[in-house]
C-alpha cells in the first residue's frame, strides 16, 4: 500500500471504503463482506455527522436491530464494532447494544460513562477537527454550514474528555482530519493537554489504542518482541505539551518497525 515513511493516499484502493445499507439482511451482508476480506473491525455510523448536508447531529442511524445484526456479525468473527455517534442517546444505544468505541462522543453524559466503564469500552475523541473546521475548514473547501455545525463542538469535546479522563474510562487516540488538514494531527495532544496530564494524552496514543485493537504486547510499548515503532525527540513531550513534538526540529530519529525512515544528524 505505502513505502515506510510515506505520508499518501494509496492509488491501488478506493478513497471512500463506506457503503449504505438499509435493513437487517443489507447489514448483515455488509458486515460478512467486510469480516471476509479481512476487516479488522466495523464501524458505523450511528448519528448525523458535520460532512453529512442533509442530515442533524442529533439524528439517530441505524435501527436498533441493524446495529445488533452488525454487533454479532463481527463477534462471530472475533472482532468488534465502533460507531461514529456525538449524542448521548446514540452513544447509549450504541453501547447496549455492544458496541465497543464510540468515535467523537462530543455529548456524552454520566449514565452512558458509567455503562462504558461497566462494559470495559472505549472512547475515542476528535478535538482537533473541530478546532481546525473553525479555523480554515471554509479555505479548505468546506461548505459554510457544514463549518457552523462545528459551533460547540470543541468546547462540548473537551468537556467530555475532561469527564471520561475523571472517571477513568478508556480513552484512544483520533484526529478525524479531513483532506489538507491531516497535517494538523499532532496538535490533538496539545488541545487534549487543556483538560488532561500529558501522560494520559500520551497513553491515549499508545496503550490504550493496543488495547482497543486487541494488540497489547505488540504495539504502544517499547519491550522485546513488540513492533519497533518509536520517535526519539530531542526534549521530554511530557513537559512542554506536546510542543516538541509539533516541532520538526526536536524530532530526532523516527522508527517504524524496527527501520528508520528519518533521522535527524546531530
Amino acid at each position: 500500500m505505502r513505502l515506510r515513511g510515506e505520508d499518501r493516499v494509496p492509488s491501488c484502493c478506493p478513497i471512500s471504503l463506506g457503503r449504505v445499507c438499509d435493513g437487517v439482511d443489507q447489514v448483515r451482508l455488509a458486515a460478512r463482506e467486510e469480516l471476509r476480506r479481512g476487516a479488522h473491525h466495523i464501524k458505523i455510523m450511528a448519528s448525523g455527522g458535520v460532512s453529512s448536508p442533509t442530515d442533524f447531529l442529533t439524528n439517530l442511524q441505524f435501527s436498533a436491530d441493524e446495529i445488533s445484526a452488525i454487533v454479532e456479525e463481527a463477534r462471530h468473527a472475533g472482532k468488534y464494532v465502533c460507531a461514529h455517534a456525538y449524542t448521548a442517546p446514540a452513544i447509549k444505544r450504541c453501547l447496549e447494544l455492544g458496541v465497543r468505541s464510540i468515535e467523537h462522543g462530543n455529548h456524552i453524559d454520566l449514565e452512558c460513562i458509567d455503562l462504558m466503564k461497566r462494559r470495559n469500552f472505549f472512547l475515542v475523541p476528535t478535538l482537533v477537527t473541530y478546532d481546525c473546521i473553525k479555523r480554515i475548514g471554509e479555505e479548505s473547501g468546506m461548505p459554510q454550514d457544514q463549518v457552523e455545525k462545528v459551533s460547540d463542538l470543541l468546547a462540548k469535546g473537551l468537556e467530555a474528555l475532561a469527564l471520561a479522563d475523571k472517571e477513568g474510562v478508556n480513552i484512544c487516540f483520533g484526529s478525524d482530519l479531513l483532506g489538507s488538514m491531516h497535517k494538523y494531527q499532532l496538535q490533538e495532544f496539545s488541545l487534549r493537554c487543556g483538560v488532561q496530564s500529558p501522560a494520559n494524552a500520551l497513553r491515549s496514543a499508545t496503550t490504550t489504542c493496543a488495547k482497543l485493537f486487541n494488540m497489547e504486547g505488540d504495539i504502544g510499548i517499547v519491550a522485546q518482541g513488540a513492533y519497533a515503532d518509536l520517535v526519539a525527540l530531542k526534549t521530554n513531550p511530557l513537559l512542554d505539551n506536546f510542543s516538541s513534538l509539533l516541532d520538526p526540529s526536536h524530532v530526532l530519529m523516527v522508527m517504524k518497525e524496527g527501520n528508520i525512515v528519518k533521522r535527524t544528524n546531530l
